[in-house]
C-alpha cells in the first residue's frame, strides 16, 4: 500500500478498518480535554467499557449472596478461573487444560522454576537473553542462588553484536549449542520488551530441547500482541501478564500455560496448594494433595474473583475479534506509524532510529525510537500535549499503536505532534 501523510488519508484508512468500532469500547484518558494518543498498550492496556459491568457483578454477588456467591452466583466463583482458559487458549495457542490464571507474572515464573529448573551435577546453567527485562535478571539470580550456584557461572546471557541492537537467530542457536549439556534450562522474554523484537520461539524450543533442556516464555509483551502457538511448537512452559495488550487492570492476575506432557505427573517438583487439588474432593479437606489432571494443579489458592472479573471481560473482547484480526491491523498501523516517522524525520532537522526490527515477522505492535539529537523534552513535550508513550534510557521512546483502540488519525496526529515539538526546540536553540 502506498501512504500518504495526510489527514484523509488517515480518516480513509479507519473507514476501511474492520476493527474501526472496537475503539468505542475503551475509555481514553483526557489531556487539555481532549482524548489521548495512547501508546503505552505494551504497559498497561486501556480500561475496556465493560469491565465495570463484570466487576460490579461481583460486588452485587457478594453483597446479596455472601459465601454462598462461591457456588450460587451467576458466574460461581469456584469455577470462575476455569471461564478463562478457553479464550486464553485461542490466544496463547494452546488446549484449555494447558492454562491456568493465578497470582502476578514473576510469582508465576518462581513458581513454574520448581517444577522446570532442576539442577543436577553437570547441567545446571540457565540461558537468558542479556539485559532481560529486571524482573526476570532477578528471579533468575535469586533461584540460582538458591540451589547454591554462582549467577556470575550459572547465568549464561545471548549477547547482540556489537553496534546492534537486535538479537540474531544464528547467535541465540551457537549458545545454546555452546552451553550443550551444561544447559538445565532456557527462559527468555518472547518479545524484547526494549526493542519490542519478537523471538523465534519455535526454532529456539527446539534447540533448547535437543540439547535436553527446559525451555519457558515470559510472554508479557507477547500475549495478545503476536501469533503464538505454544503448544505445538512444544514449549513447556509460559507465564504472562494480562494488564498490557489484555486490558484487565493495573497489576492483574497473571496467566500460564503447562504443556499437556507434564500434566497428571505426581512425582513432578511443585508447590502445592488446595486450588490446585482435584475439584471433585476439594472440600472435603483430604490431607493428601490429588492434583487436577491440567495446568490447574499448579494452582496454589482461591482465585482472586475482583482480579479476575475485568480480565474476563476484555477476554470477551478478544474471543469475539480473534488474534488473526487485530494482527492484521496490527501490521498496518504499525507500518504507517513507521511511515510516519520516517516523513517526520526527513522534514525536520533531527535523525530518528527505529530500533525495532523492520521484518512484520520479527516486530509486534511496538515501535522503540532512539532519537538522536533529541532529549527527554521531546518526550516531555509529547506527554503535555496529548500523546501518552514512554521514555527508556538513554535516549528511547516505545511507540504501542495497539490494534483494538489506537486509530489510523492517531498515527497522523501523532507525527503532527511531534513535528512541532522537534520545530519548537529548533526555534529555541535558534533564538
Amino acid at each position: 500500500m502506498q501512504f500518504e501523510n495526510t489527514l484523509e488519508f488517515a480518516q480513509r484508512l479507519d473507514k476501511q478498518d474492520t476493527l474501526n468500532s472496537y475503539r468505542d469500547h475503551f475509555l481514553f484518558p483526557k489531556v487539555n480535554e481532549k482524548q489521548v494518543i495512547y501508546f503505552t498498550g505494551n504497559s498497561l492496556g486501556l480500561q475496556p467499557k465493560n469491565a465495570k459491568k463484570y466487576v460490579d457483578e461481583v460486588m452485587q454477588d457478594w453483597e446479596e449472596l455472601a459465601v454462598e456467591g462461591h457456588f450460587y452466583a451467576d458466574k460461581p466463583w469456584w469455577d470462575y478461573h476455569e471461564r478463562l482458559a478457553n479464550p486464553l487458549s485461542k490466544i496463547i495457542g494452546a488446549k484449555p487444560s494447558e492454562i491456568t490464571v493465578m497470582n502476578t507474572l514473576t510469582v508465576n515464573l518462581h513458581l513454574l522454576m520448581v517444577s522446570f529448573y532442576r539442577p543436577k551435577g553437570k547441567r545446571y546453567k540457565i540461558i537468558c537473553e542479556e539485559k532481560a527485562f529486571p524482573s526476570d535478571q532477578y528471579m533468575l539470580q535469586s533461584q540460582v542462588r538458591f540451589h547454591g550456584y554462582d549467577p556470575n557461572d550459572a547465568i549464561v546471557e545471548i549477547k547482540k553484536r556489537d553496534g546492534e541492537h537486535n538479537f540474531r537467530i544464528e547467535d541465540i542457536l551457537d549458545t545454546i549449542t555452546e552451553v550443550g549439556e551444561e544447559c538445565a534450562l532456557i527462559l527468555i522474554g518472547g518479545v524484547n520488551y526494549y526493542t519490542g523484537q519478537v523471538f523465534d520461539m519455535k526454532t529456539i524450543t527446539k534447540a533448547g530441547h535437543d540439547i535436553g533442556a527446559f525451555v519457558g516464555w515470559d510472554l508479557a509483551h507477547a500475549a495478545g500482541n503476536i501469533k503464538l502457538e505454544l503448544h505445538d511448537w512444544d514449549v513447556d512452559f509460559a507465564s504472562w501478564c494480562s494488564y498490557k495488550y489484555m486490558n484487565s487492570g493495573p497489576g492483574n492476575a497473571s496467566g500460564c500455560f503447562i504443556h499437556e506432557r507434564f500434566h497428571n505427573q505426581t512425582e513432578i517438583p511443585r508447590f502445592e496448594g488446595w486450588w490446585g487439588t482435584s475439584r471433585e474432593t476439594r472440600f472435603l479437606m483430604k490431607p493428601q494433595f490429588e492434583p487436577m489432571p491440567n495446568a490447574d494443579a499448579w494452582q496454589l489458592s482461591n482465585a482472586p474473583i475482583l482480579a479476575l472479573a475485568p480480565y474476563l471481560a476484555s477476554l470477551e473482547l478478544f474471543d469475539e475479534v480473534g488474534m488473526d484480526a487485530l494482527i492484521k491491523k496490527r501490521n498496518l498501523i504499525v507500518a504507517y506509524l513507521e511511515y510516519i516517522l520516517k516523513e517526520i524525520d526527513a522534514q525536520v532537522e533531527s535523525t530518528f532510529e527505529i530500533i525495532t526490527p523492520s521484518n512484520p515477522k520479527e516486530r509486534g505492535t511496538q515501535l522503540s525510537v532512539f532519537l538522536h539529537g533529541e532529549g527527554k523534552k521531546l518526550f516531555e513535550f509529547l506527554m503535555k500535549n496529548g500523546v501518552i508513550t514512554d521514555w527508556r534510557e538513554p535516549n528511547v521512546i516505545r511507540l504501542a499503536p495497539a490494534p483494538f483502540y489506537c486509530s489510523f488519525e492517531d498515527m497522523f496526529r501523532f507525527g503532527q505532534i511531534l513535528k512541532q515539538g522537534i520545530l519548537e526546540k529548533n526555534s529555541e536553540l535558534s533564538s
